[in-house]
């Protein structure tokens, strides 16, 4: 269960979350612990939303497995949890085209930032309501894996 009050920081009391799913073509971000669902969400993907991030400014949200490696209780979109992204096969990739990879990829809340610009609108990171990312980011400890599929 995720309680608080007012406040954008939530209490959770329930069995962990032992790893995140994205679906990127159903739009929605899945919390589990082993098989089971424990809750889920609607997501906004980058502006550019089929397919694998390639390179940095490419606007894609990258596939693959991660890690939760990083909160960010100020962040300037409500609240955020960093994605290991880059990791080896991705900075292969991007260098192999000439580019870099990019970074700073996180899910994070919208902070009235996506007013008018439709579902998909970050440069890559993954975007949930803020209440949404209240209970994600109460649930959610560093280290947590994180499979983003396409």
């Amino acid at each position: 269960m995720v309680a608080g009050g007012s406040s954008k920081f939530k209490v959770y009391d329930g069995p962990p979350v032992t790893r995140v799913i994205v679906s990127k073509s159903q739009r929605k971000l899945f919390l589990m612990h082993g098989e089971k669902v424990l809750r889920w969400f609607r997501v906004g993907l980058g502006f550019v939303p089929e397919g694998d991030k390639l390179h940095a400014g490419d606007g894609r949200t990258p596939e693959g497995r991660y890690w939760i490696d990083r909160r960010n209780p100020n962040s300037n979109f409500h609240l955020s949890l960093g994605i290991s992204y880059p990791n080896a096969r991705d900075i292969a990739e991007a260098r192999a085209l000439g580019k870099e990879p990019g970074g700073d990829i996180f899910i994070h809340g919208r902070a009235g930032r996506n007013r008018g610009k439709g579902r998909d609108w970050t440069y890559g990171c993954i975007a949930v309501n803020d209440r949404s990312m209240e209970a994600i980011y109460a649930m959610v400890e560093t280290g947590t894996e994180i499979y983003i599929l396409p």
